[in-house]
């Protein structure tokens, strides 16, 4: 039997932050964005992001889906997913529906794991309990 690795998901880079750049101060954008360099500050970002092996983040990250192969000190909000590589490494707190850590991966923080189906269902009348 052989096995092969799970190649990596590409998406489509609508900004990006180069490895020679630093930021400081709040990042806010939707779309896709990849970072390479250094930033310090929180970023909200109404789409997917991903950091790369270089890329580190000194501050609070709210977005959709976030791949990390790079570092980040700071809590994670992810709408969607959370994916640490084998590389990545997060020291902070995440709020995610699906989380998967890879082996070699480092995560130091608590995890809340939401569910938004959840929230569809106990506002939805059928879940409801009945009254006697």
């Amino acid at each position: 039997m052989v096995f092969s690795k799970k190649k990596e998901v590409t998406i489509d880079i609508d900004s990006l932050i180069g490895e020679n750049i630093k930021v400081i101060g709040k990042i806010e954008g939707q779309g896709n964005l990849r970072v390479d360099g250094l930033i310090e500050g929180d970023i909200d970002y109404q789409g997917d992001i991903v950091i790369g092996e270089t890329g580190k983040v000194k501050g609070n990250i709210s977005c959709v889906n976030l791949s990390l192969a790079g570092a980040v000190e700071g809590n994670i909000k992810s709408k969607s997913g959370l994916t640490i590589l084998p590389n990545g490494r997060l020291v902070g707190d995440t709020e995610v529906s699906n989380l998967i850590i890879h082996e070699n991966a480092y995560f130091d923080g608590n995890c809340k794991m939401t569910d938004e189906n959840s929230k569809i269902k106990n506002s939805s009348p059928q879940y409801k309990e009945k009254s006697k």
